[in-house]
Formats: C-alpha cells, structure tokens, sequence
C-alpha cells in the first residue's frame, strides 16, 4: 500500500513537471492563440513597413508559436490606435501597438490623446533617424545640390496632421532656413504623402531614413527626388556628431552653415532640435493594453528584444534598409517618456508655432 502511494506521488510529481516550462523558458500562454500589432497609421508608410518587416521574426520567439496579424488603424494623426489601445483593446495581451508615436500630441496638451504614454506597459521600441527630401524640379533648371533649396519660390510640404512629426520638422528646417513655404496637412500618412510628392501636389517631405533608402529609392534614382539633409540633434553646447553611414546628403546643420556661414540658433532651432533628439531616440513604440498581466507583458518584451538581437531580422532589415535597427528598451524608453513632463516653455512655444503652421486652431 505504502509501495502503491509513494509510486503514485512520484508519478504525479514526475507529471507536474513535465507540463511546467523549463527553467528560463516562459509559459505558452500565447499556444493556440492569435496576437494583433495594432499599426497607427496606413498601409504602405513607414510604421507599417517596418512591422510587417518586423512580425514574421517576432513569432519565433513568442513561446507557443501564436498567429501574429498586422492591423491598420490610421486616424487622428495615428493617435486613433492608441486612444483604441488604452482604452477598449482586451487586457489579456492578444492586441498590442507598434506604430510610431506622437510626442507632440502629449507635450502640448492635445486632447485627441486620452493618456499620457507612461500609463501604457511599454514593451520596446525603435530608435530613428529623420530626413528631408524633395522634388528636383521644386527648383527653376532643377536641384543641383541640396544648398540650391534657396533658390525656390514657394515649396509645399506634406503632412498628415496637426502633430505630425514629420510634417513640424520640414516646416521648421525651411522656416529656420529662410525658404517661403506652405503646409498641406490632411493626409491619411506617409505613403499617401509620397504619393503627392511623386505627382507633384507637394515638394517637401520627411521621412526615416530607412524609408528613404527603400520606399523612395526609386523616386530618388530616377532623378526626380534627392535627399535635402538628414536630422541630428546638437547638445548643449551646440556641438553634433555626423553620421558616417549617410553620404548622399548634409546634416540639417551642415546645410545650414553652407547657407548661412554659421550654425543655426534661436527658439526654433531649440524646438527642432528637441523634436529631433525626443523622436530620434525612440520613434517606434510597443505598447500593450494597461492591466495587461505581467507574465504576458514579460513574454512580448523578452519577444520584442529577442527579435532585435534576431541575426535574420539584423541581416534582412540591414539589407532592405541599409543599417540596422536600433533597440530601445525599457529603461530608456521610460527616460524618453519622462522627458515629455520637462518640456520647457520656449519649446513648447515653439512646437504650437509648428503646430499652427500645420492648421492647429
């Protein structure tokens, strides 16, 4: 009897563990079921080249081997997913976002944000690197190099809303270097942008630079579009570091001194550049629904980091896009959040201007 017990102890032991992941190994609480990376704005921009890009290698390291779909949601400038991610997506981690965000919509205090970006459980993101570009014929005989852009009369830049990162940054390079311009706000995102700059409507656009080396890549080596400058942001003391790894263009501030024979300065310069340091750092976002419990939570962020370090992921982004991600992680994601309470008042005067350029009442 004694004998029957003990062998059905171990039995059963022996049973529990075999149904209890390995040490190290997360539970497949993902098995069977389907994960949504909600994208905030339209098919074909950059938010969602990237995730598409980025979704068949997430699977592999989401424990359970989950369907994984991509779903748009444009609106509102992409806050429309976050608004729907915060406040009616299920807490039971099968919808997610990964979309570009909007650091302008909290800085200023725009209502069509229903909450801050630190009431979400992050769960990693994307670093970036900003350009401008632009149509060759903006200009009478034709771009011949990017200092030509003060021979032009009146430019039209894209933009897809009234916090649109994008759209601010163009309209602050050329009001910075002294070329008349207008905005055309309205857009659904950045394909449609494109779009209009390929059929003339606009000449000015901004971009990430991985979008530029892909999705534009045509436009550009056709001779119709060719790339203005890229955005870097300067440090206290107004020093920048060049990046190497861009040859077909100037920095923002190299364009400038070859104009104006100095670097730039001023309240808008100020705003740029902290638009340009706060987007740079962290452009692409992962956010999960709040009160989603944190053994999913740790799941998607062990996911979302696994996937960076993916040697297929680094080898095919690189590829496509020309230099490889840059993972930002929670830590620093929470550095970039907090900084959105410490906007100064110059700056925030500075980004309404933008704002009021783009059409905000």
């Amino acid at each position: 009897m004694k004998a029957a017990v003990k062998a059905l102890l171990i039995t059963t032991a022996l049973c529990a563990a075999a149904i209890q992941p390995a040490q190290g190994q997360a539970p497949d609480l993902y098995r069977g079921k389907t994960l949504t990376v909600m994208v905030g704005l339209a098919a074909g921009g950059s938010a969602d080249t990237l995730v598409r890009l980025f979704v068949p290698h997430l699977k592999k390291h989401i424990p359970g081997d989950p369907n994984i779909i991509v779903q748009n949601m444009p609106g509102a400038g992409g806050v429309l997913a976050f608004n729907y991610i915060y406040e009616k997506a299920p807490k039971d981690g099968s919808q997610i976002i990964f979309s570009l965000w909007d650091p302008l919509a909290q800085a200023v205090g725009n209502q069509g944000l229903r909450a801050r970006y630190d009431q979400f459980p992050y769960l990693g993101g994307i670093s970036d690197v900003r350009v401008n570009y632009m149509r060759v014929d903006v200009v009478p005989g034709g771009m011949k190099r990017p200092s030509d852009i003060m021979k032009a009369e009146n430019v039209i830049v894209g933009a897809y809303g009234t916090t649109d990162v994008a759209g601010i940054l163009a309209h602050m390079s050329l009001k910075m270097l002294g070329v008349p311009h207008k905005i055309v706000s309205g857009y659904r995102g950045g394909a449609d942008v494109f779009l209009a700059l390929q059929r003339g409507e606009v000449n000015v656009h901004n971009t990430s630079l991985a979008t530029f080396r892909t999705r534009s890549k045509g436009f550009i080596d056709s001779g119709e579009g060719v790339g203005l400058s890229y955005l870097v942001a300067s440090d206290e003391k107004g020093g920048y570091k060049p990046r190497a790894d861009i040859k077909d263009m100037p920095s923002f501030q190299d364009l400038y001194k070859q104009v104006h024979g100095k670097l730039p300065e001023g309240p808008v310069y100020n705003a740029f550049n902290w638009t340009v340091q706060q987007f740079g750092d962290l452009a692409y976002v992962g956010l999960a629904a709040p009160g989603t419990p944190e053994p999913l939570l740790a799941i998607l962020r062990k996911g979302i980091e696994d996937t960076m370090n993916d040697k297929e992921f680094v080898a095919e982004s690189t590829q496509r896009n020309g230099l490889p991600f840059e993972y930002v992680g929670p830590q620093e994601g929470a550095n970039v959040f907090r900084a959105l309470s410490n906007v100064s008042p110059e700056i925030l005067a500075g980004l309404k201007e933008g704002m009021e350029a783009m059409g905000a009442k």
